[in-house]
C-alpha cells in the first residue's frame, strides 16, 4: 500500500482536529521502533530514550505520536504479551528484538490507537520490518498482526 507524501493523518489536539503529513507520522513510527529496540536491549528509562531521540533527530516528525506511543508501550507490556503470546510460535524472549518491537508497536496501535486504520498499522509495521528486520520478518509480523485484527478491531473489520 503506497501512500503519497501529500496525504495526511488526522490527530486530535485537545479537541481540535489537526492534519499531520503522513511522512511525519511514518518518521515518528520509525523512531518508535528504534526507541523500543533500544529499550528492549538496554532497558534504559523511556524518558531518557525520548530525550536522546529528540536531541538526535531533527526535521518534521510527529513528536506527539512518538511520545504517546513510545511512552505507553513499556507500561502495557503485560497486556500486549497477553494478546501476542497465544499467536506466537515461540516464547517472546526468543523473538528477534526488531520483530518484538514491531509486534509491540503494532499490537499497541491496534488496541489503543483506533484513530489509525488497522490496514495502515499492519502495512506500516510490514514496511518497517522490510527495512530493519531479518529477511522474512515482515511475513511473520504480518501474520501475527493480521490474527489480532478480529480480536482488537472487530467493529472496523465488520464494517469493511
Amino acid at each position: 500500500m503506497a501512500v503519497s507524501n501529500t496525504a495526511t493523518a488526522t490527530k486530535s489536539n485537545r479537541g481540535a482536529r489537526k492534519k499531520i503529513p503522513l511522512a511525519q507520522r511514518r518518521k515518528a513510527r520509525q523512531l518508535v521502533l528504534q526507541a523500543l529496540y533500544q529499550w528492549l536491549l538496554a532497558r534504559a528509562e523511556p524518558i531518557e530514550i525520548v530525550a536522546q531521540f529528540k536531541e538526535e533527530n531533527e526535521g518534521k516528525i510527529d513528536w506527539e505520536f512518538f511520545d504517546d506511543v513510545f511512552m505507553a508501550i513499556p507500561k502495557h507490556v503485560e497486556s500486549l504479551d497477553a494478546h501476542l503470546i497465544p499467536l506466537l510460535d515461540r516464547k517472546p524472549d526468543a523473538l528477534d528484538p526488531i520483530e518484538k518491537a514491531l509486534l509491540y508497536l503494532g499490537t499497541f496501535e491496534l488496541a489503543h490507537r483506533i484513530d489509525v486504520p488497522y490496514k495502515v498499522v499492519i502495512n506500516e509495521c510490514i514496511e518497517l520490518a522490510k527495512i530493519f528486520g531479518a529477511t522474512d520478518s515482515h511475513k511473520y509480523v504480518n501474520g501475527v498482526l493480521d490474527k489480532l485484527v478480529p480480536q482488537l478491531r472487530p467493529v472496523e473489520l465488520s464494517s469493511k
